[in-house]
């Protein structure tokens, strides 16, 4: 008997919401990962993109626990000398939600080809609305 190998043309994506309100940040952000890797499917083979697309909702909302708030930041540098940007995460939260849930998710996925375009199925909301109605997006709760 020999391993199944998915081809890429044969790979059905399903569409999943995950409601991010009163959960971690970095569980959501787990979760959202496994799924847009495609690691929940019994067809998974980490050389194939077998993922499914993941559409988050109430980022707003997600909490982090402890003392992050006050205690983590979110660093980038410009590319020019002395430019290195900090914010801490109670302003990001408060001015750009999903931003802070695409930085978490992004450290997740493997930073190759494979990794860009599960990140590319990532569709984040701030609000408990999204714009995916018609794609009949299942609720995922684990």
């Amino acid at each position: 008997m020999s391993t199944y190998m998915p081809k890429s043309g044969e790979i059905d994506r399903k569409w999943y919401v995950i409601d991010a309100a009163g959960k971690p940040l970095g569980r959501v952000a787990a979760q959202a990962a496994a799924l847009l890797r495609g690691k929940h499917k019994p067809t998974f083979a980490p050389h194939v993109d077998c993922g499914d697309h993941v559409i988050i909702v109430n980022c707003e909302k997600a909490v982090l626990t402890g003392k992050k708030l006050e205690k983590k930041y979110y660093r980038h540098h410009t590319g020019y000398i002395g430019h290195l940007k900090s914010v801490r995460y109670d302003t990001l939260m408060e001015q750009n939600p999903t931003k802070a849930m695409e930085l978490a998710v992004k450290g997740m996925i493997p930073d190759n080809t494979l990794g860009r375009g599960a990140f590319g199925r990532l569709r984040l909301f701030a609000g408990s609305e999204h714009t995916h109605a018609a794609q009949k997006p299942a609720a995922w709760e684990k």
